[in-house]
């Protein structure tokens, strides 16, 4: 789990498991929910969860969190940059893109969200757009055939709208 603390807004949580009747069959729902508040999954939020649900323990939650890919333990940036490195875009050459991307963001195989918590990276099997190989996504927005010139480019547009140039 990511060293970063965040302070965690217990209130916040308990209108969370309240909207759900505080019923474990629902901790997917409270889990789903708690990541939209804080881009990721808190460790004392998910202890919290096992300690206020009937029937859950926070080693349950964080079973369940741990399982599904859809949950993170660690924060991610304001910016989620998927790359696809799967057969077609590692054939096509999503290595310079991983590693242009890592350059230019101060990113390692350790290290995936930027201190500034602005970009977080994740390298994923398969993004479902073979054709456009190698693509990356961030956010919702596809970027299809990337070359490592164009993920800078990409990224320097998205760093100069964040600071209003």
């Amino acid at each position: 789990m990511s060293e970063t603390i965040t302070k965690v807004d217990f209130r916040e949580i308990d209108k969370i498991l309240e909207s759900y009747d505080y019923k474990k069959s629902y901790l997917i729902a409270m889990l789903q929910r708690v990541q939209e508040v804080y881009n990721y999954l808190p460790e004392e939020a998910m202890t919290y969860i096992g300690k206020k649900v009937e029937g859950l323990s926070p080693a349950t939650v964080y079973g369940v969190a741990t399982f599904y890919a859809q949950f993170s333990l660690d924060p991610k940036g304001k910016y989620e940059i998927k790359l696809c490195d799967g057969t077609a875009c590692h054939v096509r050459g999503s290595m310079p893109v991983l590693n242009a991307v890592r350059k230019k963001l101060g990113l390692s195989e350790d290290k995936k969200t930027t201190d500034d918590g602005m970009f977080s990276l994740n390298i994923v099997s398969c993004l479902g757009a073979c054709g456009l190989a190698p693509v990356v996504v961030i956010n919702d927005k596809v970027y299809p055939k990337m070359t490592a010139d164009a993920v800078k480019i990409a990224l320097d547009t998205i760093i100069n709208e964040e600071k209003g140039v």
